[in-house]
């Protein structure tokens, strides 16, 4: 296993690439691709199925990911007890609703790292190959070079599955001490290019990967992610701009890793143009910037949602960033420990449009420290199917500060209604006509949030929203 450093020399090898598994993925890449094209109307058809087995199968990423992220909590500062005790909460309480990934994020690999921002040229912790590897005191299952694979295996004892946070590039520090690159001949300075930087952290630098040793820099991380037991991969500075050439690299060594790892990309908002290329080598993007708990920053999100309707699943999934529910803040980037600044019917807003837009739900809090209130927000199934098993949404209307998404229901005739009140004054009707929704004669209507049938109604439906609020509901026609 290779072993850890700060700035002084390694102390053990690292693994070599497995050239001929590397060969064998590209061959098998190629082959699908050849298959794809003379097949499409098979493949088009089997990505209409998302739901199904195959796809399942086929795709990291059939549904929304679920799952918890350290970032509001406790931004770069996270510890590995604290990663533990979140899963425990999540394999304990959510599991059985859908709720999956634990994922590390930014610099779990700086051993001083503070709250409120990043220190500049900070020493990272590298192995021999210019690799990160988690700080061993913040994780200490890590040390010895084992990096993070006793707490990806921590995590999947539990039913869960592991991811992390990364940045776009090399290590600046292995560019200074000029490392060797895995599996070639090259050093950190002929993948590296040192003109392409994070504006808003120092850690890295771009790589070039017109260079066949850029590539290989990027296999070889991932290798080891691979080998460590990731399953999914936060990856920043690409999504804005977009470092399309530096994505498509990425998306490269994880196929080459021969494990199945889902890819998001940060931060927002994505361009929208070039949606086709977010669809090819991800499966989630960011299409805002960072989302915190402020009023105004929700009321944006119905625009940017809006927008990406075209290009929701299967495997593809725009992201409306995650959850800032429950206590948040305890080390986080932003704001003090505090509950949400979210009032509850703004909450109720959050969930019920991220589950009609089906954006994947990263829950930001500190799981051991939800009250009742936050775990019946996540837990309530029939809300949870919205996110995880309709198609068709899309946005009915935008009246004013009135709102309305519809979605259908799979193998049935039924949909999904969301109505939302944005305006600041008193709660109020917000009136759907059945014929606005394909549906005639009388409906009964089922209150997804409430979890009871509501009656029978001719025509149409008039829902009483509060102000900020909304309200879920599912629709039959009964005549």
């Amino acid at each position: 296993m290779s072993g850890h450093r700060v700035v002084p020399r390694a102390t053990s090898r690292g693994h070599r690439r497995l050239p001929l598994l590397a060969a064998l993925a590209v061959t098998q890449a190629v082959a699908l691709a050849a298959c794809s094209l003379l097949n499409a109307p098979l493949v088009r058809a089997r990505q209409r199925a998302a739901s199904s087995e195959v796809d399942r199968r086929r795709t990291p990423a059939p549904t929304p990911p679920m799952g918890w992220n350290s970032w509001d909590s406790y931004g770069t500062t996270v510890t590995e007890q604290e990663v533990k005790a979140n899963a425990d909460y999540m394999a304990r309480n959510l599991a059985r609703y859908g709720w999956q990934y634990i994922v590390v994020d930014i610099q779990w690999y700086e051993p001083n790292a503070k709250a409120h921002g990043y220190r500049e040229n900070a020493e990272l912790v590298l192995d021999e190959w210019g690799r990160l590897l988690p700080a061993p005191n913040r994780f200490p299952s890590s040390a010895g070079g084992r990096g993070f694979k006793p707490l990806a295996d921590y995590v999947h004892r539990r039913g869960l599955k592991f991811g992390i946070h990364i940045m776009r590039g090399i290590p600046r520090q292995a560019v200074r001490e000029n490392l060797p690159v895995l599996g070639t001949r090259a050093r950190a300075r002929d993948a590296a290019d040192q003109k392409s930087t994070c504006p808003w952290n120092s850690d890295m630098y771009g790589v070039d990967v017109s260079r066949a040793e850029g590539q290989a820099y990027y296999d070889s991380v991932v290798a080891l992610y691979a080998r460590w037991g990731v399953d999914y991969i936060k990856a920043d500075d690409m999504g804005r701009p977009f470092h399309a050439d530096e994505v498509a690299a990425l998306s490269r060594a994880i196929r080459k890793s021969g494990r199945a790892i889902v890819l998001s990309l940060s931060p927002g908002a994505a361009d929208v143009t070039r949606a086709g290329e977010y669809q090819a080598y991800a499966q989630l993007w960011r299409i805002s910037d960072d989302f915190w708990d402020r009023w105004k920053t929700l009321r944006q999100q119905f625009d940017f949602c809006r927008r990406w309707v075209p290009y929701i699943g299967p495997d593809s999934w725009p992201d409306a960033d995650m959850l800032p529910l429950g206590r948040i803040g305890l080390r986080a980037e932003r704001g003090d420990p505090r509950q949400t600044n979210f009032t509850r019917d703004e909450q109720y807003t959050l969930m019920t449009l991220w589950s009609v837009f089906r954006s994947p739900l990263m829950f930001g809090g500190d799981l051991p420290s939800n009250d009742a209130f936050t775990l019946s927000l996540i837990t309530n199934e029939e809300v949870l199917a919205v996110n995880q098993r309709s198609a068709g949404n899309r946005e009915l209307f935008a009246r004013g500060n009135q709102i309305a998404w519809v979605a259908d229901v799979p193998k049935t005739k039924d949909k999904y209604l969301a109505v939302f009140n944005l305006d600041d004054g008193p709660a109020a009707e917000i009136r759907i006509e059945w014929r606005e929704l394909g549906l005639g004669g009388e409906c009964s209507v089922r209150d997804l949030w409430a979890k009871k049938d509501v009656g029978i109604f001719s025509d149409g439906f008039a829902p009483r929203v509060n102000p900020h609020g909304a309200a879920l509901y599912r629709l039959r026609m009964v005549r």
